[in-house]
């Protein structure tokens, strides 16, 4: 059997880190994934993913990541169910990250949020990228 997920999408909002009582650390984080056609409408319609990061990957997500960096992610797909308040059984579905990239540099956001994160390795290095280079074709 396998379970396993990849997606590439920007961060609708900043992670939000917690620590469970025995100290380990979780990240909950939310991207926006669009989907690769159109509807009847002509418009591209966009998923919203739920992510948790655990542990170190946690920090590391909390440390640099804001809302709109582009990231990839990988790992696995995890459903949990609960009674809610009112009685109906709720599920929960979420991708558990084992591995996330930043695919983006602070700054690079396309105006949607992020900026420079203080500590980022990136944040010192000249942008390589010129303003009149040919948009890459994926």
């Amino acid at each position: 059997m396998l379970n396993r997920v990849i997606l590439i999408g920007r961060l609708v909002r900043d992670p939000e880190m917690r620590y469970t009582p025995s100290g380990i650390a979780s990240v909950r984080m939310s991207i926006a994934v669009q989907r690769p056609f159109a509807n009847q409408q002509g418009e591209r319609e966009t998923d919203f993913i739920d992510l948790r990061a655990w542990r170190k990957l946690a920090e590391t997500c909390a440390a640099h990541l804001k809302k709109g960096r582009l990231i990839a992610v990988e790992g696995r797909l995890e459903v949990r169910s609960f009674d809610g308040q009112d009685g109906q059984r709720r599920r929960v579905y979420e991708v558990v990250a084992d591995d996330v990239r930043f695919l983006d540099r602070p700054g690079n956001t396309g105006g949607q949020g992020g900026g420079e994160v203080e500590g980022d390795p990136y944040a010192a290095e000249p942008d390589d990228f010129g303003e009149d280079d040919e948009p890459v074709p994926f």
